[in-house]
């Protein structure tokens, strides 16, 4: 089994392709299976390297929550990257991957060549917004260790941000859920505790320092993240905002093929 080995954390991975390094970061609740349907077509180009965020997948699940915080899984991914190349990478997030992708961009520039956000966001602004997420979502892990692995993953696909993916097939929908119910409780539950939103510092006022190109993905049926990536587009200095029409929060899974479409175009020009 692939895998890194920092600062006494396992990241589980997955390698495919040849070329200019790919690396790929899934969303909350997601793993390196959440990139299937467009992993192949990127291996045709690039040496593809999705990975197992902490807490995710076949990733470590630590028992302290600070030890998710988005600067210290920054660091992990730093040293993991500092073994694969000597070359920069283009580098892909979606929803929670992206808000790492862009920490790492805006901590790590020299490691990035292109970068890719999916339904990302700088992070909240205000010190009132951070607290009052660090209270839901450590209300909302606490749940999810009384309640269950089952409970949790039903209670996150009935969220209104996922209501576009009821049009999905009963095959790819029963795929993602399958893959959800091998997670680790107390990963989901730290990850929460110390990868969420309101636990990151706010971005916002560094956009404007990111140096790499930059592609903003999001779906037009998502209506909170378009106008959070309208506006970032607006604040970093090489960005390209694409609106994918008929998808909602996640373009690659709703939408494979536009998306692979954008993606290769941006990484190819």
């Amino acid at each position: 089994m692939p895998e890194f080995k920092v600062n006494e954390a396992v990241y589980h991975f997955t390698e495919q392709g040849d070329g200019d390094p790919l690396i790929l970061l899934h969303g909350f609740i997601g793993s390196t299976q959440n990139w299937s349907a467009v992993t192949p077509t990127f291996a045709s180009a690039y040496r593809v390297i999705a990975i197992d965020i902490l807490g995710h997948g076949l990733s470590s699940s630590l028992a302290e929550p600070q030890r998710y915080h988005i600067g210290a899984v920054a660091n992990d991914l730093d040293l993991m990257l500092a073994a694969i190349t000597t070359k920069p990478v283009h580098l892909i997030g979606y929803s929670m991957g992206a808000r790492l992708a862009l920490y790492f961009a805006l901590t790590y520039p020299q490691f990035i060549r292109k970068l890719v956000l999916e339904s990302g966001s700088p992070g909240l602004e205000t010190p009132e917004e951070q607290s009052s997420r660090v209270e839901s979502d450590d209300q909302l892990a606490g749940w999810l260790l009384e309640n269950g692995i089952t409970a949790f993953i039903d209670r996150w696909e009935r969220l209104p941000l996922f209501e576009s993916q009821a049009r999905l097939s009963a095959e790819i929908l029963a795929e993602q859920r399958a893959q959800r119910l091998l997670s680790n409780p107390t990963g989901l539950a730290n990850s929460l505790r110390g990868m969420g939103a309101g636990s990151q510092p706010s971005l916002w006022g560094k956009l404007n320092a990111l140096s790499a190109p930059t592609l903003l993905i999001t779906g037009a049926l998502d209506y909170k993240y378009c106008a959070i990536m309208q506006r970032m587009a607006q604040m970093i200095p090489d960005a390209t905002l694409q609106i994918v029409p008929d998808a909602g929060h996640n373009v690659h899974l709703e939408q494979a093929e536009i998306y692979l479409q954008i993606t290769k175009s941006f990484l190819q020009g």
